[in-house]
């Protein structure tokens, strides 16, 4: 009965501990300027690279002259192997744009006389982002590095030649030939990263997602007031006091026929795939912000059905205008068993509100 007890404390303990420090979680708001300075790098999120393995070492023809021992035998060595070409995956790298378009692995080193085999080259490994997709030039997928430390061989270095030692038999005991060292693999993928951040910002050009991604995190997204300032996701990194960090992608805007290929397209929203969240921000100063967040849907339901489903948070931004302000009623009333988040990116409004609904919906899908 005793140990009953003990172990209903420890539980009743460790539950109000977890409780205690869920509701002490709090965002970081970082209060140091950011730079001014242009960023000189940019995301890349598909690359094409060639994957070019080392070629092996040449076999030595060699016979053994020692004092006193003229005819001493065959003696030349094996060619070292050549390097591969290994893809793999790193919490190191958050994007392509350290890619070269072509990956090349060291040659192997030629045998030498005494039976001195060449030494083998070392595998060229290039890290990608968790998540990275290799496809072949066909769209065909090859590998899909989702954990950390994924790998991949591209390209399969040559083997190194044999020596002429190695041909020495009891019928042929001075064979004066050798083998040539194989020729690498050389061959063309496509690297794709579809899972960069946890959360997208999904919304119409203009709607203030990057914005809301500088007010909550340290990137500097272009930010102007006209439409397709956004021609390539951008990341943020938002921080909690648990040293628990989140990453929040902007992606560009969309527009009524996206899937057709009007505007900037669809096929950056390959990097939703694997979000936990996806959060739809409307602008609700414009007269129907209702058909903004159908548009939304109905664009994301094209190019994948399961991104509907997927767990969603909508924001109506711009409510310090009063257009907005007006329009908020409507839109709860128009979606009634969906709820709006009012928030003003600009003046910081409902911010903080903002950073507690991404914690919570971030601990219920991740951990």
């Amino acid at each position: 009965m005793f140990n009953s007890f003990a172990r209903l404390v420890t539980t009743t303990t460790k539950n109000l501990i977890t409780t205690s420090r869920k509701c002490s979680v709090v965002a970081l708001r970082s209060r140091k300027l950011k730079s001014t300075v242009n960023p000189v790098k940019f995301f890349v999120d598909k690359f094409r690279v060639r994957a070019v393995g080392g070629n092996g070492g040449d076999g030595c023809i060699s016979f053994l002259t020692a004092w006193a021992n003229e005819n001493g035998g065959p003696d030349g060595g094996d060619g070292g192997n050549g390097g591969h070409v290994v893809f793999q995956s790193s919490y190191d790298v958050t994007n392509l744009n350290h890619c070269k378009s072509v990956a090349e692995a060291k040659h192997g080193e030629k045998g030498s006389t005494k039976d001195c085999t060449g030494k083998s080259a070392d595998h060229n490994i290039l890290k990608v982002p968790i998540g990275t997709v290799i496809r072949t030039e066909d769209g065909n997928v090859l590998a899909d590095l989702e954990e950390e430390g994924s790998m991949f061989i591209g390209a399969r270095g040559g083997a190194g030649g044999k020596g002429n030692a190695f041909f020495k038999s009891d019928v042929q005991q001075a064979p004066t030939h050798a083998e040539y060292g194989a020729i690498g693999e050389s061959i063309i993928y496509i690297l794709e990263v579809k899972s960069m951040a946890h959360v997208g910002l999904l919304g119409f050009p203009n709607a203030g997602k990057s914005t809301l991604l500088c007010a909550i995190s340290r990137a500097r997204p272009k930010v102007a007031p006209y439409a397709f300032t956004t021609l390539r996701p951008h990341i943020g990194m938002v921080k909690y006091s648990d040293h628990e960090q989140i990453a929040v992608a902007d992606l560009p805007g969309l527009i009524p026929g996206s899937h057709k290929n009007h505007g900037l397209g669809i096929q950056f929203l390959q990097h939703t795939e694997r979000c936990c969240c996806l959060m739809y921000v409307v602008d609700l100063s414009v007269e129907k912000p209702w058909d903004q967040f159908k548009s939304l849907q109905f664009e994301l339901s094209q190019y994948s059905e399961e991104l509907v489903t997927r767990p969603r948070l909508i924001i109506g931004n711009k409510i310090d205008l009063p257009e907005s302000q007006s329009n908020l009623p409507k839109f709860q009333k128009y979606f009634k068993d969906i709820k709006v988040l009012p928030i003003s990116a600009k003046m910081g409004t409902n911010i903080s509100d903002l950073l507690k609904k991404i914690r919570e919906i971030y601990d219920e899908r991740i951990k």
